[in-house]
């Protein structure tokens, strides 16, 4: 296992992050974190903000366990603000929320009031991903990879509906009317927004009734929610947006089975967020070389070329839910109304 102390070459990571944030002498940095996220990081945070002559403070709530529930991970909904008015209103009054938090505050229910500001200041959000420091420093935020990131957000909005297909039976369509787009390149400038680092892929969810077709998962394709690399066929059916058969023999079919059947909750079926990784300095074969208590996996989403997949909450489609998966797919075709984006897991150039 990799050591988590405080290095040089972190702290210049960090500081590279928050510069690329715009923040400047004198800004209030919120650092957040809960009792189970990695003291490294709020410590890597803290002493970025020092350099740059920002005001820093850190909250660190009491982590919340669930009882009588299955395991639950990769939400991108961190249950630690539990509605606390008072952190909530020390968050928006910043100049920049450094999320430290284990699941991120993407899907929190108390965003928007974050986001929404005191009056005085809008905040900006950066969820720095609940990886080993390693690994933020090979996949740092650059101008291409923003650059990219914006100009296929654009593809995407501009589109009426994405196509998926691959050598493995995969053949799905989905319908971009209605659906929210956006992109994440790992930091951000804009007041009322929220990014993550690692940064480096386009997202839609799409609205209800926008999804049908057949999913497989091909071997060496991943069940990020279970950090593992599948390594026997499993067929999705997907109809009007929900899972409805699971189709293969083997332990990763079972898993996916009992897993989604333990929330007993139709809406765990369905689809969360689609979209398509655009990080050339990621790399699919990271999760082989980390232990998994190292590694949360936002390489694997950003992979440039990788179709992900994702089941679970949608709030353009008015679904929640606790259940969560993300399948970074390989060797995929994304076609935007026929014209291609990605041929057989690889970015096509403008």
């Amino acid at each position: 296992m990799l050591q988590e102390r405080t290095e040089p070459a972190w702290i210049d990571a960090f500081e590279t992050v928050l510069r690329r944030c715009a923040v400047q002498t004198g800004d209030t940095v919120a650092i957040l974190g809960e009792t189970q996220s990695r003291p490294v990081l709020m410590e890597l945070a803290r002493l970025a903000a020092a350099r740059l002559g920002a005001r820093s403070f850190t909250l660190t709530l009491p982590s919340v366990f669930s009882t009588g529930e299955p395991v639950s991970r990769s939400t991108g909904a961190s249950p630690a603000l539990q509605q606390l008015a008072p952190v909530i209103a020390a968050l928006s009054g910043s100049t920049l929320v450094v999320d430290c938090t284990v699941e991120g505050l993407m899907h929190a229910p108390e965003l928007p009031a974050i986001l929404k500001g005191n009056g005085l200041i809008q905040p900006r959000v950066v969820y720095v991903s609940n990886e080993h420091p390693e690994a933020l420093v090979r996949l740092l935020p650059d101008d291409a990879t923003e650059a990219r990131v914006k100009d296929h957000v654009k593809r995407v909005r501009g589109a009426k509906a994405l196509r998926v297909s691959s050598a493995a039976g995969t053949d799905l369509t989905i319908s971009l009317q209605g659906a929210v787009v956006g992109g994440n390149w790992g930091s951000t400038t804009r007041a009322g927004t929220l990014t993550h680092w690692p940064g480096g892929m386009v997202l839609a969810f799409p609205a209800a009734g926008s999804v049908n077709g057949t999913l497989v998962l091909a071997e060496g394709d991943v069940n990020l929610t279970f950090k593992r690399y599948i390594e026997r066929a499993i067929v999705l059916t997907i109809e009007n947006d929900h899972v409805t058969r699971i189709e293969g023999s083997g332990v990763d079919a079972e898993l996916l089975r009992s897993h989604y059947a333990a929330w007993n909750e139709k809406e765990a079926y369905a689809v969360s967020h689609i979209g398509y990784g655009l990080n050339e300095a990621a790399r699919w074969d990271s999760m082989a070389l980390y232990d998994k208590r190292d590694f949360n996996g936002t390489e694997l989403r950003a992979f440039a070329g990788n179709f992900l997949y994702s089941t679970g909450a949608n709030e353009v489609a008015g679904r929640h839910t606790r259940g969560h998966f993300d399948f970074p797919l390989r060797g995929c075709t994304v076609a935007l109304d026929g014209s291609v984006v990605v041929e057989a897991g690889r970015v096509v150039a403008a």
